[in-house]
């Protein structure tokens, strides 16, 4: 199944080409949308996230797996035009309730083709190059930005529009693959989902670790980095360029099997979480420009190397045929950590951006000790066997 991976490497790079993405927070300040507004408006999509899981997981056993990525991609499209003429708290609102869609739609589905498209040995490899094209994309963007956009914030948002639009084409060449024994859901199948990762020893821990990770990773890079760059003095052209430097960082996450192979995935995940934390106080402590893109560089590399370590961890975990269904149960419980750390950063933001930052340290140091507790992690190989 080569075409499928291939198209979703494309796919991946395209509709990781968010031309808004270095000014994404100033956007919606210059449209009206205050920072708690932001993160409130997060929260209210993780819970819709959550609300849909269970439908859309269900669905997409039912229609098939490629029908769910066309129907979604075509989604996501729509609400890159929604955010590209998006005036105030209403309109960025209805902008990611659409994406609430899309993102419960798409929960386990990209990945099941991916991993259902090579052999079980490979799959951690695949999607680490999904995930390194998605940042390459994203760096690409970024680049244009900040040489040829400059202050036209509505110019970046068409042409977020335009990549995604060339992502929804690749979406239906995609051919069809069906996990062995997989059949058509009933509910006591998500029921069944959602009791197989309760009682799976250690899932829970690993699970709420990486939702606490993940929503440090997405509240300060995407949302309170630039609030830190104007505090630092910077202005839209700089922030521009550092968000550039930022996103090569995210191309780390090509070499994260390499890493889990030789350092194994237990140090690996302990070494990530603890640079996330450290990162995360040095944002406290600063109001260098400097630190500041240090500290964020920091925060993205560990997030991006942690990626497609805990999307393989999961994938491993699956035992039943319904794997889009059992990955959305996990989606689910990350979302239901997302709602309140969003609000909580959000809140703490608004009054002093410092106490939202070592919010984050306290976030990231929860999820190492929960990661140890797991105990779903491998460790590193013998190298006398």
């Amino acid at each position: 199944m080569k075409r499928n991976r291939y198209l979703l490497y494309a796919i991946s790079c395209l509709q990781g080409m968010i031309f808004y993405g270095p000014i994404a927070t100033l956007y919606r300040q210059a449209a009206g949308v205050s920072v708690f507004q932001i993160t409130l408006i997060e929260s209210i999509s993780l819970a819709l996230c959550i609300a849909l899981e269970i439908p859309w997981g269900l669905a997409a056993e039912r229609i098939g797996y490629k029908t769910t990525m066309v129907l979604c991609s075509a989604l996501y499209l729509v609400s890159k035009v929604v955010f590209w003429r998006a005036a105030g708290f209403g309109g960025f609102l209805a902008e990611r309730v659409l994406l609430a869609v899309v993102m419960a739609g798409l929960s386990g589905v990209d990945v099941s083709i991916l991993c259902l498209s090579c052999r079980p040995e490979d799959c951690h490899r695949a999607m680490s190059v999904y995930d390194l094209l998605n940042t390459a994309g994203l760096l690409a963007a970024s680049l244009v930005y900040a040489r040829f956009v400059g202050q036209d914030y509505r110019m970046a948002a068409l042409l977020t529009v335009c990549s995604y639009a060339a992502a929804l084409l690749l979406t239906l060449p995609l051919r069809e693959v069906r996990a062995p024994g997989r059949r058509k859901p009933a509910a006591r199948d998500f029921a069944a989902a959602l009791r197989a990762a309760a009682g799976d020893r250690g899932l829970p821990a690993f699970l709420l670790a990486t939702a606490l990770l993940g929503e440090t990773h997405q509240t300060i890079t995407v949302f309170l980095s630039q609030l830190q760059y104007v505090r630092a003095g910077l202005q839209s052209a700089a922030i521009g360029y550092l968000y550039t430097g930022v996103t090569l960082a995210g191309l780390l996450g090509g070499f994260s099997a390499r890493a889990a192979r030789r350092l194994g995935e237990r140090r690996l995940a302990a070494l990530l979480f603890g640079a996330a934390a450290a990162a995360c106080l040095t944002l406290a402590g600063t109001a260098s420009a400097v630190w500041s893109a240090v500290a964020v560089l920091v925060l993205r590399a560990a997030f991006s190397l942690y990626q497609p370590l805990q999307a393989a961890v999961q994938n491993r975990r699956v035992t039943g045929p319904n794997r889009a269904t059992a990955l959305s149960v996990n989606s689910a419980f990350c979302s239901s950590v997302g709602v309140g750390a969003n609000l909580a950063f959000g809140a703490l933001a608004q009054r002093r951006l410092q106490s939202a930052m070592l919010l984050g340290a306290a976030l990231c140091l929860a999820g190492l000790w929960l990661l140890r507790a797991s105990g779903v992690l491998r460790p590193a190989r013998d190298p006398r066997r």
